[in-house]
């Protein structure tokens, strides 16, 4: 038995990377010094997974912002504007990736999009009908070298042909069939020099092969590999799948020359049945991914090892792996200090996964590995009891009825009730919630929780803060305000921290996108609510204004999806659970005189299967009640807003709709508003508000382009339903640019007004 990584974090044990890449942008550092902190990480990695026996260590699992950029960039798949920009490659590379607005030129990022079913975000890329698909750059081949002068031989990992293609924005006529010879060409030369370097293995990660499949699509697959694989010479070439089963094409990869295939035994339903039914080859090697790369939850060594048995008896020769890059869960437990040593002793992040391949790949060789301490230890934590049951909390759960999902009146009437009520003007203006966390803002958090400052010095702070947001936006002319959200760390995380049931970490950073990272909280327990979460300071808010004051929550569905969830219990039973809770924070709200009240569900899209089929039966049919159940309570006077983060909405959009909100707002700004014309198509009722501006880039949208924006909406959605709002919260923003950007939308709706009320 042997054990490979799929792909490993990147930001560092303590988030060096993401610190030193901001310290790069804000030019305090130069690229040398940048360069040698990237280096020091992979360096680090690649003799941490050595120190623990890894056999197929990855290498260009490493991305100073995304991976599918970089194989963007290895391909030169590089749009014009950016190269006109005449900037280093670094900077061109980062020009993709946040847009540029410099001496040299103004252009927008590459448009963002949801890597699968997780929280991570991938730079889509474009190819112009004039892109020469073509081998350009040396990222792969520089760090294979560079791990192999560490004394670490290593895998290099690459994004596949078949899955870059399908994940490609077509800016021309031409589609992925037309750059089948292009890419395997690309594919073939890149296999060529990692042989002459001395690669013996090389993954190629194909995720989009868990897709549904059509016969189209599994033609373009087979025919891009059978044109690699006749060429790959000594090199031996693993077809590395994740985040789902190969039901669709499981025969055509296993009759071609591919010498290990990589299969997800976590989230993939039928892999087992597959190769029960269909057999496996002979002649390549089974890399089983059974340790969840998406979760903290120690491996069931008993559920493990008996798979591992059955692959054995049938005679397949077998890797155990990660289900997926291990990108997604925390660096290590090493830093977190104030876990309980029983709470900690039930979680694996990243370092200690390696150890669990390590203690399985021992235990797998041994006639009664049941008599080892490492197995009995690791059963110890799945016969005990956590004491994570609240009776009161099933008691609810059971007591919810039919018209608990359902809101009174109908939505035109309520329509029509919150027009005469609020009296907004065509083009409503409004932000998604958060305003900049500054470093200022964080100092006094920090201050606070480390006890340098009283509760008191505090909550003065905070409320200074938002009497300051909110005479911001009386004074620039915003008709729905919000409070800032100055008091909140994470929108989850801040939740979770007043919920029963969550249990916190200090270093469990996972990345989202770029320098982004989040700390997911850990789901222990059954959830309910403690007392009134954020009453007070909306409360607060309100009373410096005339205008409506949103209320802002986070909706079930995305509090559970941006946690780490429990695996004893099902995810639908879970989102009742924290519906029950927001629920009672939505009806607190209300009747403490907040008119508008803010569900977000910028999660909902993300843990929505990958294949259609299962969309409503595995999750949609009780994702969408949840939501339903926070805020089916409310008055009719009530308008309940959503707001839904980057995905691809366009399919789900009927769903969306079902959710019976009042508003929903969606980040659009990057995908050139394309969800315009399934609005449309769909006789969506709600109103609604795509992003008019990129809050991820650090840009300012002009008036005009906003303006374009807002008239490019306006024929396709009535304008009567049509809101103004940048496409997320400001949070990571700094102060003068969001200023400046607001000020423009403010002018840019104004203007709009004064054109459509002719």
């Amino acid at each position: 038995m042997k054990t490979s990584v799929t792909g490993f974090p990147r930001i560092g044990a303590l988030r060096e990377l993401k610190f030193s890449i901001e310290q790069y942008f804000r030019l305090e550092i130069k690229e040398d010094q940048l360069l040698k902190v990237a280096k020091d990480i992979r360096v680090s990695q690649w003799l941490l997974q050595k120190e623990c026996n890894i056999d197929y260590i990855a290498s260009n699992d490493f991305s100073f912002y995304d991976g599918v950029l970089d194989m963007a960039v290895l391909l030169n798949v590089i749009p014009d504007r950016y190269k006109e920009l005449q900037l280093s490659t670094l900077d061109t590379y980062f020009s993709m990736a946040r847009g540029y607005q410099e001496k040299h030129g103004d252009v927008k990022a590459l448009a963002m999009k949801k890597w699968f079913n997780t929280n991570y975000h991938y730079l889509v890329p474009e190819i112009e009908d004039d892109t020469q698909v073509k081998l350009n750059g040396t990222k792969i081949f520089d760090e294979y070298k560079e791990a192999k002068d560490a004394g670490v031989q290593t895998k290099p990992v690459m994004i596949g042909p078949f899955t870059f293609l399908k994940l490609t924005r077509y800016c021309g006529v031409k589609k992925a069939e037309d750059y089948i010879d292009a890419a395997s060409d690309s594919y073939v030369e890149i296999l060529d020099k990692l042989q002459e370097l001395g690669a013996e293995w090389v993954q190629i990660d194909e995720p989009y092969l868990v897709h549904d499949l059509t016969n189209e699509d599994v033609m373009l697959f087979t025919s891009l590999y059978e044109k690699i694989l006749v060429s790959k010479g000594n090199v031996k070439v693993l077809l590395q799948t994740y985040f789902g089963d190969i039901r669709d094409c499981y025969e055509q990869i296993a009759a071609l020359d591919f010498d290990g295939i990589g299969l997800d035994f976590i989230e993939g339903k039928q892999t087992v049945e597959l190769i029960d039914k269909y057999g496996f080859p002979e002649n390549k090697i089974l890399f089983a991914g059974l340790i969840n790369g998406k979760n903290i939850w120690r491996n069931d060594y008993k559920k493990t090892l008996h798979c591992l048995a059955q692959l054995k008896n049938v005679g397949i020769e077998t890797v155990i792996g990660t289900s997926c890059s291990l990108l997604h869960v925390p660096y290590t437990l090493e830093h977190e200090k104030r876990l309980n040593v029983h709470v900690k002793e039930h979680f694996a992040y990243a370092y200690e996964k390696l150890w669990e391949l390590s203690e399985l790949k021992k235990l797998s060789e041994l006639q009664d590995a049941a008599a080892e301490k490492e197995y009995q230890n690791n059963q110890k934590l799945f016969t005990g009891d956590r004491k994570a049951a609240n009776p009161k909390v099933h008691l609810r759960i059971a007591k919810i009825k039919d018209s608990d999902f359902i809101r009174e009146p109908a939505f035109e009437q309520r329509e029509q009730i919150q027009k005469k009520t609020y009296q907004l003007p065509l083009f409503p203006t409004t932000t998604i919630g958060s305003f900049p966390q500054t470093a200022y803002v964080k100092s006094k958090r920090t201050a606070h929780r480390k006890g340098q400052i009283s509760d008191a010095e505090y909550e003065a702070f905070i409320k200074d803060k938002i009497a300051e947001c909110i005479q911001f936006q009386e004074k620039i002319g915003f008709d729905v305000l919000v409070h800032g959200e100055y008091e909140r760390n994470d929108m989850v995380e801040y939740f979770g921290e007043q919920l029963e049931g969550y249990l916190f970490t200090e270093k469990a950073w996972v990345q989202s996108y770029g320098t982004r990272c989040v700390k997911p909280p850990v789901i222990w327990g059954d959830i309910s609510r403690k007392a009134p979460m954020t009453v007070a300071w909306s409360v607060y808010a309100q009373s410096f204004t005339d205008k409506p004051v949103k209320g802002m929550l986070t909706g079930p569905v995305t509090i559970l999806n941006w946690s780490f969830p429990r695996e004893d219990i099902t995810h639908q039973e879970c989102a009742y659970q924290i519906a029950l809770a927001i629920r009672d924070e939505v009806i607190d709200l209300e009747q403490n005189g907040i008119q508008i009240i803010q569900v977000d569900e910028a999660a909902l899209r993300e843990k929505l299967p990958l294949r259609k089929s299962e969309w409503y039966s595995k999750y949609l049919d009780w994702a969408i009640p949840a939501f339903r159940l926070v805020q089916s309570g409310v008055k009719p006077e009530t308008q309940i807003h959503t707001h839904m983060c980057y995905s691809e909405f366009t399919d789900i959009i009927p769903a969306i709709d079902d959710m019976d909100a009042d508003v929903i707002t969606f980040e659009a700004s990057r995908s050139d508003l394309l969800i315009l014309d399934a609005l449309k198509d769909n006789h969506f009722k709600t109103e609604v508000g795509p992003g008019v501006y990129d809050i991820h880039s650090p840009r300012v949208p002009s008036i005009p382009e906003i303006i374009a924006a807002l008239e490019k909406m306006a024929e396709k959605v009535d304008v009567d339903k049509l809101w103004v709002n940048p496409d997320c919260g400001l949070k990571t923003r700094g102060t003068d640019e969001t200023e400046k950007s607001l000020i423009n939308l403010v002018t840019a709706a104004t203007a709009c007004r004064e054109k459509y009320n002719k």
